[in-house]
């Protein structure tokens, strides 16, 4: 794992001296179902990246040249996989370090026979410094991202805005960075990261906030808190 001092989630002495990365996820890798291994071992070769520290040829990656979108953190896959099956025209990556997520993410790509969806099973933020090129993506989604909500964590929150810049590297001019969670002080905190940040416009300056686009699936868990009279909150930001 490389240590870049250009990213956010890092920890210095007083004096600016680089110590240590902080990363904003914590890796459970729990036990793989049969499913899931399976999944593994049969797709891995098909609609999986390894990671290599080298940037990727996206349109060579996907056998065509389409407009890209890059979710981070997509959990077991569903949304992703949904996603991916409305929108056969578009390509879909997913990045993710819960092995289990990606073996389930494949194995409901290959039950749907779905072509248009590769997983990355890495360090987001790496990816995005690494294997990624500067202007190939035209959204990148972080759905419901840890909200470490405890004050003494808010440091491993992963909107921070050496991380912002790195997704406006990899974001084409007119991309959108889409963030979504049911963490009001997250997202208050994701709305002064974002509003602060150079390059981004918010696409809806009078609310702040916007409506859920259509395209993002309603998770059974947002469903749920919906039910119980929860929030969420969804901040579309485009590269300028």
């Amino acid at each position: 794992m490389s240590q870049s001092k250009d990213v956010n989630d890092a920890e210095y002495t007083e004096d600016g001296k680089y110590l240590r990365r902080i990363r904003s996820f914590v890796r459970r890798e729990g036990r793989l179902s049969n499913r899931q291994q399976r999944a593994l071992d049969d797709l891995w070769q098909s609609f999986g990246i390894t990671y290599t520290g080298e940037s990727l040829d996206l349109p060579a990656v996907f056998g065509r040249q389409a407009e890209t979108v890059v979710e981070i953190g997509f959990g077991m896959g569903a949304s992703l996989v949904a996603m991916a099956q409305a929108a056969p025209e578009t390509n879909f990556l997913g990045i993710e370090v819960h092995r289990p997520g990606v073996g389930a993410c494949l194995a409901d790509v290959a039950d749907l026979g779905l072509t248009n969806i590769r997983t990355m099973e890495h360090d987001a933020v790496e990816v995005l410094q690494h294997s990624l090129a500067e202007n190939s993506v035209d959204r990148l989604q972080l759905f419901f991202p840890d909200p470490w909500h405890k004050k003494r964590h808010h440091k491993r929150r992963i909107v921070q805005p050496e991380f912002v810049a790195l997704v406006h590297r990899v974001l084409k001019p007119g991309g959108v960075f889409h963030m979504a969670t049911d963490w009001e002080n997250y997202a208050e905190h994701m709305l002064e990261v974002m509003t602060a940040a150079s390059g981004f416009s918010n696409q809806h300056p009078q609310t702040s906030y916007a409506p859920r686009p259509d395209y993002r699936p309603l998770t059974k868990f947002e469903k749920r808190g919906q039910r119980l009279g929860h929030g969420v909150w969804d901040l579309l930001f485009q590269a300028n």
